[in-house]
């Protein structure tokens, strides 16, 4: 069945950086567009980067626009998510999601990140 596993969180310091995983199956990966999103306790869930199926269209709100980079390899069926100048704010959980159409629309379990000194 469809899965995808996040990997890479964990306990981070402010300033530094991050790189975060996402392993996927089940499912043709190179046609769906995949985005990261994250959601803080008593915040709404928030998109961080989404990359298109081929990778030639990414997008990054304003908040990590020269912070953010996402990338996927087809081959490995992965896409991958680096932030650098972390800050306590960027504390959450972090999740793939893969989106092809309303009827094909995936998920992670997610993984937790902490910035914080």
């Amino acid at each position: 069945q469809v899965q995808l596993v996040e990997s890479g969180g964990g306990l981070v310091q402010p300033g530094g950086s991050l790189n975060l995983s996402c392993a996927a199956s089940g499912f043709t990966f190179s046609t769906y567009g995949l985005r990261w999103y994250r959601q803080a306790p008593g915040k709404e869930r928030e998109l961080v980067a989404l990359i298109s199926s081929t990778g030639g269209t990414r997008s990054y709100p304003d908040s990590m626009k020269g912070r953010a980079t996402i990338s996927r390899d087809n081959a490995k069926n992965t896409v991958y998510l680096q932030i650098n100048s972390l800050k306590p704010e960027d504390t959450a959980v972090y999740l793939c999601n893969a989106y092809r159409s309303k009827t094909n629309n995936y998920w992670g379990q997610g993984t937790q990140v902490t910035v914080s000194s």
